[in-house]
């Protein structure tokens, strides 16, 4: 972390980078302080303090000289990440050395990853029957709504937790919409407070993602950083009628991004913290229940279980309580499980476990009762379900943690719901609450043995590993022998063979899948993490970067601390391949050579393979078969490699590449693998204006591509067939070829396939002589590859919108257009960008000798 010097200090401030584990860096947070000259704890308690208050920080949330020492302690599970950057702060107030330690703090507690990790929902989640109360506070949210007809707006509602604000915000959004007309809703858990630190606060940048999706925009067309989303979200909203309901938020910062800000929209904030700095909002703060309301709860959620001796037992139990809502839905579950006992038994046995002491707080009384309560099984499946380490989960993964059959877990399910243990969200989908979840935790770690768990881990994995190879295999068939072959798990599997239910499932389990991911990966499943990002390496190619980037990182960290040179490469080639897609070329070199390097020298070479499945063959071509198959990661690696040689233009070393890949793929009698090589190679000789050795190559991969099935691959090929005709002069041709590959590309949701072939279609418009059609095309794929963030598709419209305005004797236009492609071609590093100086100048020729 830092270099000691002979006088005891350092040279230099520590490298948090370096850190790789909790333990080392609260070592590097030592250092620090003594680098910063050992200031004391009070002291950095009063720097950070005086920091937290400028902010608006409430004087309850305000850090105390025992948190602050405990960061510097030894053996932490995981770190308050909030107040380490404070400390950071207080010591070394430098930018960018701060957010050094945030990125360190981000990898070590892998919070990175599981920030990106969130369900987003389009509906309310279910209204709570027998909601009772909270007249005053929902007088003020109606008041709200009125206000932000005119000028849209916030409203916070604010509590400790279990006072009800999630049910408090749901019931007032039932009942706003049906007084009112809303043309969308949006609902997310922010997970401002869950325990632990498998899921952080949720990313509002994940967020963004996720209600881009939900507002109708292609994953593809969803930019990359905050701001641009942010944009993006506020231009969907713009024209409708929106409730937006952001649930349990950690902080002001978290919620920001995420504000409908304009009229006839409407946001709900629920938090534990006032949020008293998010501005312009309305504060709606919700305290415990009046006596009364306490009261008239308990009599709805029991109402034929007899008072007894005692009239005042209604009002002791409601007391025992706190008056928390939480605690009085966990108590009236128990009071409907215990029949026989009238309500003055229930309120002496309140009274019985207070005065022994058994219990600090009115909610783990009550959830100890509730749980208690519940049979052996039924206690064992709520222990299982809060080692699970997503936000949600179905009956398919309750049924793996838990080991019952389906319909018995379905049964157990449905008794936690009526318990208030377990809460439904949408259909067929669980959650806990943060205080059961955290309650549970500690009911399973006192009473299932270490191995236990991990058992029950392992088969939730084995589920989600092996549904997602069903899934993907229903999905890209021709692919299958690419992916690992995974056995039936052992546990209830949904039916995944029809493409829609594949693609929802999928859809619908990504959070879950990067939150398997993560957690395998840093808590003993290397194997699982590894695996799973080559199986869903496809799928999340179509557009779930940030997803994509976090599993195959995880696979990448998993691989190397187990020591596994292929598992690492094959981690490495997938995020090269996402790195392509996202225009990052430096950094997909970075990782492909890395990649091919470790293939290389990795001795199991079967494990370089991604294909898990051989096809069939026989005899010596089995052998021959296998013999190279062996080098098929390798291949990967080197055809990604040439990708990016050609787009940089260098063309011999992208041929040497090629070539390489072609012959590993061809031995391994590997026709997907040829077929893409093929395409790749044609588009180098397209480049190099070898058009007829171009069609041939794309031809190959045309009916290659045919004989395994893949429509994506055959629509590539088609593309390049139809830029061959355009430059060969046959644009009614290519026009033909690109319809077709249109076709595919729509109906796949491959927007980059999509941007491409508008491109190709613009320019042959251009050479059959209409150059107003031109401009359509080339200004659609524009307008696609700027929300895609794909550099080179935006250079190549810009291009074609230069050719079409100078040939409609627009110089103005096609001035500016060429600028655009230039600067575009230029930061990339692209040799087309000395095409575009020769159009410059030859339009500014033109309009000298005209003027």
């Amino acid at each position: 972390m830092a270099v000691p010097r002979s006088d005891g200090g350092f040279v230099g401030l520590p490298d948090p980078g370096q850190a790789g584990s909790l333990d080392e860096l609260t070592e590097g947070l030592r250092v620090l302080k003594v680098w910063a000259g050992d200031p004391s704890y009070e002291t950095i308690k009063h720097r950070i303090n005086m920091s937290w208050r400028t902010t608006g920080r409430p004087g309850g949330e305000l850090a105390k000289r025992a948190t602050v020492a405990d960061c510097f302690k030894n053996g932490r599970r995981r770190l308050n990440t909030d107040l380490v950057i404070a400390v950071v702060q207080a010591l070394h107030p430098d930018v960018g050395y701060v957010t050094q330690w945030r990125q360190a703090l981000q990898v070590i507690g892998g919070e990175a990853q599981a920030a990106s990790q969130v369900r987003v929902q389009d509906t309310l989640p279910p209204d709570l029957a027998g909601f009772t109360g909270r007249a005053t506070e929902l007088d003020q949210l109606r008041e709200a709504l009125h206000h932000s007809q005119q000028n849209g707006g916030a409203v916070v509602i604010s509590g400790m937790a279990g006072v009800g604000k999630t049910q408090l915000a749901v019931h007032a959004g039932h009942l706003l919409a049906q007084d009112e007309t809303f043309d969308r809703i949006l609902f997310v858990n922010l997970r401002g407070f869950h325990p632990g630190c498998a899921q952080p606060p949720a990313d509002p940048a994940a967020v963004l993602d996720g209600f881009l999706r939900l507002l109708g925009v292609p994953g593809q067309q969803i930019p990359h950083d905050l701001p641009a989303r942010a944009a993006a979200y506020r231009d969907r909203l713009g024209q409708t009628r929106a409730l937006v309901v952001l649930d349990n938020a950690a902080e002001a910062d978290q919620v920001r991004p995420l504000l409908a800000d304009a009229p006839g929209c409407l946001t709900l904030v629920t938090s534990r913290r006032s949020l008293t700095d998010l501005i312009p909002a309305t504060h709606v703060a919700v305290d415990v229940f009046t006596p009364d309301e306490a009261l008239r709860l308990l009599f709805l959620a029991v109402p034929d279980v007899p008072v007894g001796s005692d009239p005042n037992a209604p009002a002791r139990i409601a007391r025992r309580c706190g008056y928390l809502p939480l605690a009085l839905g966990l108590i009236a579950g128990h009071i409907r499980g215990t029949p026989g006992w009238t309500l003055t038994d229930h309120a002496d046995r309140l009274d019985e476990r207070h005065h022994d002491r058994r219990l600090d707080t009115d909610v783990e009384l009550a959830l100890s009762l509730s749980y208690q309560r519940l049979p052996a099984d039924r206690q064992r499946l709520l222990r299982r379900l809060a080692l699970h380490p997503g936000q949600d989960l179905d009956a398919h993964a309750a049924a793996a943690l838990a080991g019952p059959d389906l319909d018995t877990t379905w049964t157990h399910l449905r008794y936690l719901c009526g318990d208030h243990l377990l809460q439904q969200g949408t259909a067929g989908r669980y959650t806990l609450h943060d205080l059961v979840r955290a309650y549970a935790a500690s009911r399973a770690c006192d009473e299932d043995p270490p191995p236990e768990r991990r058992a029950a881990l392992t088969l939730l994995f084995d589920h989600y590993l092996a549904t997602a190879a069903t899934a993907l295999d229903a999905l890209y068939p021709a692919e299958a022998y690419r992916r690992p072959h995974i056995p039936p798990p052992g546990t209830p599997t949904p039916k995944l063979t029809d493409l829609d239910n594949a693609r929802a499932w999928l859809d619908t389990e990504r959070a879950n899948l990067v939150a398997v991911a993560a957690h395998a990966a840093t808590h003993g499943w290397p194997s699982h993490a590894i695996r799973l990002s080559v199986i869903l390496h496809r799928y999340l190619a179509s557009g779930y970067f940030t997803d994509a980037l976090a599993i195959h990182d995880h696979a990448h960290q998993a691989a190397r601390r187990t020591g596994d040179p292929n598992g690492q490469a094959r981690a490495l080639t997938n995020l090269g391949a996402i790195d392509l897609q996202m225009g990052r070329y430096r950094q997909a070199t970075v990782h492909l050579r890395e990649a091919l390097r470790l293939f290389r020298r990795g001795g199991d070479r079967v494990g370089a393979s991604p294909a898990g499945r051989a096809r069939p063959a026989t005899g010596h071509a089995r052998t021959r078969q296998r013999q190279a198959r062996d080098h098929i990661g390798e291949a990967r690696a080197l055809n990604g490699l040439g990708i990016v040689d050609r787009r940089l233009g260098r063309y011999r070393q992208a041929t040497n590449h090629f070539h390489q890949a072609l012959t590993v793929y061809r031995r391994a009698s590997d026709r997907t693998g040829d077929a893409w090589v093929s395409t790749n190679l044609g588009d180098l000789d397209l480049e190099l204006g070898r058009y007829r050795l171009a069609a041939d190559h794309f031809q190959r991969a045309l009916d290659l591509f045919r004989q395994t099935s893949n429509r994506s691959g055959q629509a590539w090929a088609l593309d390049g067939l139809g830029r061959v005709h355009t430059h060969i002069g046959q644009p009614s041709q290519a026009t033909k070829h690109y319809q077709r590959a249109l076709t595919v590309f729509r109906t796949t949701g491959e927007r980059d396939g999509e941007v491409s072939v508008l491109n190709g279609k613009g320019e042959a418009a251009h050479a059959a002589g209409r150059p107003t059609d031109a401009v359509t095309h080339h200004a659609a794929a524009l307008s696609i590859a700027t929300h895609t963030g794909e550099g080179d598709q935006q250079a190549r419209a810009h291009t074609g919108l230069g050719h079409a305005h100078r040939t409609l004797a627009n110089s103005a236009r096609a001035r500016q257009y060429y600028q655009q492609a230039l600067t575009l071609y230029t930061n990339l590093g692209m040799p087309q960008a000395n095409q575009i100086r020769t159009h410059l100048a030859t339009v500014d020729d033109n309009s000298t000798n005209n003027s």
